[in-house]
């Protein structure tokens, strides 16, 4: 649930369960990480084949935010895959080779127009869900890629968009905490450091708010308790986001899409006491997008 404290307080943290709707046991354990822990927001995947799962548990626990997790790769489509064959494959899937989609996006015009429609396609799909939309933002982060943000910005302000995650990883912070690849992280945030840059623009030019840092970009899917709890004493002042992918159990379509995300150990951190205790210590308020 989340924790309002005092206005004054410089440390805001939204906590994000992705990939809902997934799987079941992934839309089981956003909606309990919510009612039992910590976890403030959910990104839905209007693609994904427990949809209406995840929709009716949404309906069901109305102040878990939810956004759209706008999904252009490694997944399915809404759209009719003829009716956007050349960002498909033969199965009507989408390609799980980002980079080549990436360029294919930037530099093709009928890519551009088939990606549009889908991303019309996906917006029109959360709304008709009835649910409040508190922001958006894409799977594996594909919203980083300026042609990406641009449709999403375009078609999302005729939705009511008002909130988009900015994937911005503080390397040192983020190394301090996991005492890991430390020359990974600097490597990413170096390579991304343009793309970022250029997304913080947009989205002032848009007048969309974002959050000003976000942790489990490197640690995708090993964001356990003592990692968390790592951040959250290592937390810079603003507006962060922790990317978290919660589920109670393993299933086909976890182990197909993630076989080495540690889903469950993700979870038992977010329903457990320490970290609601580690919150209290640093005086951190939990958010959601819609409360920017």
């Amino acid at each position: 649930m989340i924790k309002k404290q005092a206005k004054g307080n410089l440390k805001k943290v939204i906590i994000t369960g992705d990939d809902f709707g997934l799987a079941r046991p992934v839309n089981e354990a956003i909606v309990r990480a919510h009612m039992e822990g910590i976890l403030t927001s959910a990104s839905l995947m209007t693609g994904g084949e427990f949809f209406a799962d995840a929709v009716e548990r949404a309906r069901n626990h109305p102040t878990l935010r939810v956004g759209l997790h706008l999904t252009l790769v490694e997944g399915r489509p809404v759209s009719p895959p003829e009716t956007i064959p050349d960002i498909v494959d033969s199965n009507g899937e989408f390609s799980t080779r980002l980079a080549r989609a990436g360029f294919r996006f930037f530099f093709l015009p009928r890519i551009r127009r088939q990606l549009e429609t889908e991303i019309r396609a996906q917006f029109e799909a959360f709304a008709r869900t009835g649910l409040p939309l508190d922001h958006a933002d894409a799977h594996n982060h594909m919203h980083l890629h300026p042609t990406v943000l641009g449709l999403m910005l375009k078609t999302g302000k005729e939705y009511g968009l008002c909130a988009v995650r900015l994937p911005k990883e503080p390397p040192l912070r983020s190394w301090r905490a996991a005492k890991r690849a430390l020359a990974a992280r600097f490597a990413s945030a170096s390579f991304l450091a343009p793309w970022m840059l250029l997304m913080k623009r947009t989205l002032r030019r848009a007048g969309i708010k974002c959050n000003d840092y976000l942790f489990g970009m490197t640690d995708s899917g090993a964001m356990t308790e003592p990692l968390l709890q790592n951040i959250l004493r290592n937390l810079p002042d603003g507006v962060t986001e922790l990317c978290c992918h919660p589920a109670v159990s393993r299933s086909a379509e976890i182990d197909r899409a993630m076989p080495l995300y540690r889903h469950e150990d993700e979870f038992r951190a977010l329903t457990g006491d320490r970290l609601r205790r580690t919150l209290d210590e640093v005086q951190a308020q939990t958010i959601a997008f819609g409360d920017l």
